[in-house]
């Protein structure tokens, strides 16, 4: 009854089983493992993906049945025709990642690199135009092609701080001091204008945020967000360091690291649930009461981001800059409250989220429901094998090799490509699929997660299934997600690939979009593929205080990597050699001077 009797277009991600020259097909195998020929037209275009600013190089009709050879990753968009009791499809384009089957062109030394320097030009231009950068011109909102409104307009705290870690990211991969201007410069607005010293709890917590009336701004204390109205969201917290933090692994600057430890004092005085464990998610703004009747739905509730958000949003970062015991094992306690309390694999294959006050099981809060954020999955395992190079602990490797096997076959598209986004976590009755809560679209930062989680898994455990997975989700991303008329990366696509431009998911930043996980891939990614897969060193910049950091040494191990796995090669500071470092300790003992120089660190992955 429900037969598909229309044509319809669809893209179709595969590998090439082989061409048929007689009818000009070719055959397509997808991840899921089922087999698709495909047919060429008389105007059937393609392309190798690009990268941003980069020139794309189409591919001729002639030259595109060269390349349809056994083995080769691909994109197919066409129609489907239903005829002759099955379906021809025909091909509109096609998009290869590689000049040949082998080649993967993300995984050049330099693509992440690449991108994310007209990533961060492009927030620097939307946001500030071509005058000096001034944090009073910022907004939330930046539409498609990088425009905003001209006056009252309010000014996100957590947008502004993930911004700056696009900026600090930036010049950590690319030495432009444009981009660490950006990031110094948001981080003491921050300061300025978001960040509140309480006198009497000696703790530091950030503002929502400030409307911005002409020259007047009032101060937004509580969250105004749907889910958070009327509380301090602990999640707003922890992405008010996002940005600094980073800042501080470049810097060194001594008001950063305060900031950061009254504000986990914040946590450990006002979120930590001393009795049962973990962080609840939420406080009532007046008492700091995690309990309070006026918090709703919100009352005595834990969530992945009150638990595990400290790690990917700052604490790793803090710990790599400071080497500190006390973030060492603030992490540690992170991971075995999620090792212990998240895993659900006799209900669900996807974990569990919310949680009451002593750790049963919130399935019926607000959105969410009994309902699995395909993202948070992936950013559990990505943030487990991170951990496990700092704490080789096996129920860290477990779950994340758990996660690793179950999320291609409920959250991720075996068909066309990409992740999804949010999904029942069980079926109903005589369901054979894991049903979409809201809609098959595929946003940006999910994808993120995917791709980081099976990087890092390959590049710690290895295995080839990890690497497949790893490849075929950058593959996704970079071939869909990159904006090569406007600039920056989509928020969201549909299943095929074609930007969703709707709603607040058409703009480049609102509350929900900054520069945080565009760069945070381009980041990791980079460390990742060439550091522990493909075994290419990495330049990475940083420009100290004068006599900032703690005895003078500079931490500059770009991730918490299994120990061993790289090594300082060459330092240079103000372009200058120099060998005042310990290698394998990845520090550099930085000279008295009176003066911000700028230190240049090649590092080298160990054989």
């Amino acid at each position: 009854m429900n037969s598909i009797c229309f044509p319809f277009s669809d893209t179709i991600a595969g590998y090439v089983t082989g061409y048929n020259k007689e009818m000009d097909t070719f055959g397509l195998k997808t991840p899921g493992g089922q087999e698709f020929q495909v047919r060429l037209k008389s105007n059937t275009y393609g392309w190798i993906a690009n990268d941003l600013e980069e020139a794309r190089q189409w591919c001729s009709l002639d030259q595109i049945r060269g390349m349809l050879v056994p083995g080769r990753y691909m994109f197919a968009y066409g129609v489907y025709y239903p005829e002759g009791g099955d379906y021809t499809c025909e091909a509109q384009y096609v998009v290869f990642v590689g000049r040949t089957e082998n080649v993967y062109v993300f995984e050049r030394p330099d693509w992440w690199v690449k991108q994310i320097t007209p990533l961060g030009d492009f927030y620097l231009k939307a946001q500030f135009g071509k005058g000096p950068i001034d944090y009073k011109h910022y907004r939330t909102t930046i539409t498609l092609t990088g425009e905003k409104e001209a006056d009252n307009y309010r000014q996100e705290t957590d947008t502004i701080s993930r911004l700056v870690y696009g900026f600090a990211s930036c010049y950590l991969l690319s030495g432009e001091d444009r981009f660490l201007e950006g990031a110094e410069k948001g981080t003491e607005y921050l300061r300025e204008h978001m960040r509140f010293y309480d006198t009497d709890e000696k703790v530091v917590y950030w503002y929502h945020g400030i409307d911005v009336h002409g020259q007047r701004e009032d101060k937004v204390f509580a969250s105004e967000f749907g889910d958070d109205f009327d509380a301090i969201p602990a999640y707003e917290q922890i992405y008010a360091l996002a940005g600094p933090i980073q800042t501080y692994r470049i810097t060194g600057d001594p008001r950063i690291l305060r900031d950061a430890e009254m504000t986990v004092d914040l946590f450990d005085r006002f979120f930590l649930d001393r009795s049962k464990g973990g962080y609840f998610s939420h406080l009532d703004p007046i008492m700091l009461d995690p309990r309070s009747e006026a918090l709703g739905a919100n009352k005595g509730k834990k969530n992945w981001n009150s638990v595990g958000d400290h790690a990917p949003a700052y604490l790793i970062n803090l710990y790599l800059a400071t080497g500190e015991k006390r973030y060492a094992d603030f992490l540690e306690y992170t991971f075995d409250t999620i090792a212990e309390h998240f895993p659900d694999y006799e209900h669900s294959p996807f974990v569990q989220e919310k949680f009451y006050e002593d750790w049963s099981h919130d399935q019926t809060h607000m959105w969410q429901q009994n309902r699995g954020v395909v993202g948070h999955n992936l950013k559990i395992a990505w943030n487990l094998m991170r951990m496990y190079g700092l704490k080789p602990k096996e129920e860290y490797k477990r779950l994340a090799d758990k996660i690793a096997e179950v999320m291609p076959k409920v959250g991720m598209d075996r068909q066309r490509g990409g992740w999804y986004d949010v999904m029942e976590r069980q079926c109903q009755d005589q369901q054979e699929w894991h049903r979409f809560a809201f809609h098959d679209r595929k946003a940006w930062w999910q994808q993120e997660q995917g791709i980081l989680a099976y990087l890092i898994l390959r590049g710690v455990l290895g295995g080839d299934q990890y690497l497949k997975v790893a490849r075929e989700s950058q593959a996704f991303y970079n071939a869909f997600f990159l904006d090569h008329d406007d600039g920056g990366v989509y928020f969201n696509v549909l299943a095929n690939g074609i930007p969703y431009l709707m709603g607040t998911e058409r703009f480049k930043g609102s509350h929900s979009m900054s520069f945080y996980h565009s760069s945070e891939l381009c980041y990791l990614a980079a460390v990742y593929t060439n550091l522990l897969i493909t075994k290419q060193p990495m330049d990475f910049y940083f420009k100290p205080l004068p006599g900032a950091f703690p005895r003078n040494i500079l931490r500059v191990s770009p991730d918490i990597l299994p120990p061993g796995s790289i090594h300082i090669g060459q330092v240079w500071i103000n372009d200058e050699p120099y060998t005042n470092f310990e290698a394998d300790k990845l520090t550099v003992k930085l000279p008295d001077t009176k003066e911000q120089v700028r230190v240049k660190v090649n590092i080298v992955p160990n054989a």
